[in-house]
């Protein structure tokens, strides 16, 4: 009985691992260019490279439209090691400033 209960278990979870829910209107990822010509606190999804650390939490992340500066503070790394070879997704809110706009970021998952 004991074995039957634990095949059970490993099939119900490699079945579960295995599924996914895919929502097509899920928001898409954009341009550095596109991000700098939104509103303040407009969400954002960013794909690309971190490709230093300006100063703190700032780094410098590009993409093939352009360069911004991104705010990562460190709670929103997870655990993640970022190399500037590595392309990244960021996901954040635009920060507008009189003088700048940012990505203040919330999480940063690695491109595989």
């Amino acid at each position: 009985m004991r074995k039957i209960l634990m095949l059970t278990t490993c099939v119900l979870m490699s079945v579960s691992a295995q599924a996914a829910f895919l929502d097509h209107d899920a928001p898409k990822p954009i341009s550095v260019a596109e991000a700098l010509t939104l509103r303040d606190d407009a969400p954002v999804i960013l794909e690309g490279n971190i490709q230093k650390r300006q100063y703190k939490d700032k780094y410098l992340f590009v993409d093939p439209s352009g360069e911004m500066t991104v705010e990562i503070e460190e709670e929103d790394w997870m655990g993640t090691d970022v190399k500037p070879s590595d392309k990244v997704r960021l996901y954040g809110e635009i920060d507008k400033d009189w003088f700048s706009t940012e990505v203040d970021v919330d999480r940063v998952e690695l491109i595989q």
